[in-house]
């Protein structure tokens, strides 16, 4: 049903927005939304590199082209999430910094506002489908007319 995958688009995107949100834990989808000027166009950081987390605290991004290097580092900084790069030759590491009590309150109004957004499509696909069950449930309490027997039957 067309409602259904509509739905489960919503659920998605809403999940994809939650999953970038800084928790203090070191996440590749942390990195989701970084995009990196690259020969003139922004590119996803995930379609130039790969980003793993070695351990909790430190995110690793191994560029498949080196010399998008400073590229990538330049997008991190600029990309608002308050990460640092340091880049060592071929590598750029990350360390997740914990967070302060300001900072989760912020992160707590974010996540508010990604859930929120989330709701709207929900709502609507609701919304829709309920008006389809009852205009269903309309058509099928509507009279019959029996063309032999000429009488009107009443389907449940």
């Amino acid at each position: 049903m067309d409602l259904e995958a509509n739905m489960e688009k919503s659920l998605e995107a809403t999940q994809r927005n939650l999953n970038t949100i800084r928790t203090g834990r070191a996440n590749p989808n942390l990195l989701d939304k970084v995009m990196v000027e690259y020969y003139g166009c922004d590119t996803p950081l995930r379609s130039l590199a790969g980003i793993t987390a070695p351990d909790s605290q430190t995110l690793q991004i191994q560029p498949f082209d080196i010399s998008a290097i400073r590229a990538i580092e330049k997008a991190i900084l600029s990309s608002g999430l308050g990460l640092t790069p340091n880049e060592d030759g071929k590598l750029i590491r990350i360390g997740i910094p914990p967070l302060t009590e300001e900072r989760r309150k912020e992160l707590v109004k974010l996540a508010a506002g990604y859930v929120e957004e989330g709701k709207v499509p929900s709502v609507t696909c609701a919304g829709r489908g309920l008006t389809a069950s009852r205009s269903r449930k309309k058509l099928a309490t509507c009279p019959k007319t029996n063309p032999t027997t000429r009488k009107t039957t009443f389907k449940s």
